[in-house]
């Protein structure tokens, strides 16, 4: 098996009768990671993910109807997270963590919540909690990130820090590394597909299977990390919660933007591993 992202090579499983895109690599206990709005397998910063893979396997997915993935994304974030369950499961693979960013922290909560005994620990990068949250998006991410096509201004703003030099500075070395692999074309980019990821982050807005409340119950350990200044999911919406989950730790980044682990891919990666291995 390859033991880094930038070896690895993209295959293919079917799934609930569509071919699902994924990508296996890295050594040790699984992680499956479910990926942002628009995000592709080639979207996630390379060294974030080969700095976890020395202790990891890592495995990426892309949704059904994104990038190489056949079908239709889902409007019911159950039904993409019951997709990499169901992927784990044709890999043979019986316990695994979760990891999820943006739009996939969401899917990780969903996933963690309806498969506690297969999935054991779970990691939340730059989201927000199930159920209404009170402080909504910044008018900033609907003019830049719903644009047919991203130039790298609107991506510093949407995942960076742009009043900061430190941020700047690593969101150029961050898209170098990204560039390395990635095919904008099979980013998705019409009206149609961005509908659909709203209409799915509105099925964990409301809420109907009660996640927010078994987070007073929940004995699988979380860990979410939030930037200081995410435009999309604002760390602040997990305060309330916070005393009410007493299996989740929480980490905030100075400094960072809604992509954190972008600009700190080591640091992130080092946070991460030491949650899970204890």
């Amino acid at each position: 098996m390859n033991v880094s992202f930038s070896d690895s090579q993209t295959q293919f499983l079917t799934v609930n009768g569509l071919s699902v895109a994924y990508r296996h690599f890295g050594t040790g206990f699984p992680i499956l990671f479910y990926n942002r709005f628009r995000g592709i397998l080639d979207s996630w910063d390379p060294l974030f993910l080969d700095t976890l893979a020395t202790n990891y396997s890592i495995i990426l997915f892309d949704y059904p109807g994104i990038g190489d993935s056949q079908g239709e994304l889902s409007t019911e974030i159950t039904d993409v997270a019951a997709t990499g369950v169901k992927l784990m499961e044709q890999l043979g693979f019986g316990h695994y963590h979760v990891a999820g960013w943006s739009y996939g922290g969401l899917a990780a909560q969903a996933a963690l919540f309806q498969n506690k005994e297969f999935i054991s620990k779970a990691v939340l990068i730059g989201t927000n909690p199930p159920g209404l949250n009170e402080t909504p998006f910044e008018q900033l991410f609907f003019e830049r990130a719903l644009k047919p096509v991203n130039n790298s201004d609107d991506e510093i703003i949407t995942f960076f820090e742009p009043s900061s030099q430190k941020s700047l500075a690593a969101a150029k070395a961050s898209f170098d590394r990204i560039a390395l692999r990635l095919d904008r074309s099979k980013i998705p980019s019409s009206q149609e597909i961005f509908k659909r990821y709203f209409a799915g982050s509105a099925s964990m807005k409301k809420d109907t299977k009660n996640f927010r409340e078994q987070y007073k119950t929940l004995s699988n350990p979380v860990l979410v990390i939030s930037a200081d200044h995410d435009i999309s999911f604002a760390v602040q919406n997990w305060f309330p919660l916070l005393r009410n989950a007493p299996s989740m730790q929480h980490i905030i980044i100075n400094d960072t933007g809604h992509g954190l682990q972008h600009q700190h891919p080591v640091l992130i990666a080092g946070y991460i591993h030491l949650f899970l291995q204890y």
